[in-house]
């Protein structure tokens, strides 16, 4: 048991390193490429990847199941990536990996309304939700050389909101027992297949020219071999064994990896209006996650690990 704990930990950490590093592609690749485009390119490199990994189908799967597979590739995958890319043509790279990183809040509240049994959230969660998101507001408007736009920290902030819906699919799928690279498979089948409707209205137009261009080919297979097929099957496995809220608090260090990145890769000014968001976010992150007691038995733990 604790050493299938210590691995959900380990693949928790790896996960949130490379994912920390993913806003810093896609700002590359959206010089050149739609938020569709590089969506739809780095989900069907993952897909491949993981039917060259494991090319076994997955069998006994009921109707209900799919349906959580398929809400679970809708949420995760079209959704939540097309929310964060749009989002990263209007506002830093930097902004965006701090207002995702709200995203253990919303799985909290999700998982205590959703799920039975689950801890009660008191007063500290609260405080630290409303110390969060006055570090949010103040990335928005801190002006000045950021030149961030509101609105593409709404849509960052709308992309939290997803993903902890997805987090608590995950949970759901975990206990059907199936093999991870296979679940992730099936769920970036689905988001794929969502995908397809929207890409006559985004222009989608790829010329091989610009695939074989180095910058580009390059960003999209860590994107879709690193980011996504590698790092969907860590998350997954780390939900199954840690929980989704207590998985999800492995987000509060996306933001020190994407801000670190950004200004070292992009040379994105970082100013002292943002720093103080930064700071005030992971406080409220960090302190909605402490002092809290052990979860009962049965229950989802939400505390810090």
């Amino acid at each position: 048991m604790q050493r299938e704990l210590r691995a959900g930990h380990l693949a928790a950490g790896l996960t949130m390193l490379i994912w920390g590093t993913t806003f810093i592609s896609t700002k590359v690749l959206l010089r050149q490429l739609s938020p569709v485009e590089i969506l739809f390119l780095r989900f069907l490199l993952g897909y491949l990847a993981l039917w060259l990994i494991c090319p076994r189908r997955l069998r006994g799967v009921s109707g209900r199941q799919n349906a959580v597979f398929a809400l679970a590739g809708l949420t995760g995958i079209c959704l939540y990536y097309l929310l964060e890319n749009v989002a990263l043509t209007f506002t830093l790279a930097s902004n965006v990996g701090v207002i995702i990183s709200v995203a253990p809040f919303f799985t909290a509240l999700l998982a205590h309304w959703v799920f039975r049994g689950a801890e009660p959230l008191r007063p500290r969660f609260f405080a630290g939700f409303a110390a969060a998101m006055a570090g949010v507001c103040l990335l928005s408007f801190s002006g000045g050389p950021l030149k961030a736009s509101p609105a593409g920290d709404l849509l960052a902030l709308a992309a939290a909101l997803v993903w902890a819906c997805y987090s608590l699919l995950t949970r759901v799928i975990g206990g059907y027992g199936f093999g991870a690279v296979q679940v992730t498979r099936r769920v970036f089948f689905f988001g794929l297949l969502f995908m397809l409707p929207t890409l006559p209205f985004s222009h989608f137009d790829l010329r091989p020219a610009l695939l074989a261009e180095p910058q580009i080919l390059l960003n999209l297979l860590f994107l879709g071999l690193g980011a996504s097929a590698l790092c969907f099957v860590t998350w997954n496995f780390a939900v199954r064994v840690l929980g989704p809220v207590r998985t999800s608090a492995y987000i509060y260090a996306v933001p020190v990896v994407t801000l670190a990145a950004s200004a070292l890769l992009l040379h994105e000014t970082i100013t002292p209006a943002a720093l103080a968001g930064t700071a005030l976010t992971l406080t409220g992150l960090f302190l909605s996650e402490s002092g809290d007691k052990a979860p009962k038995k049965g229950a989802i733990p939400h505390g810090t690990d």
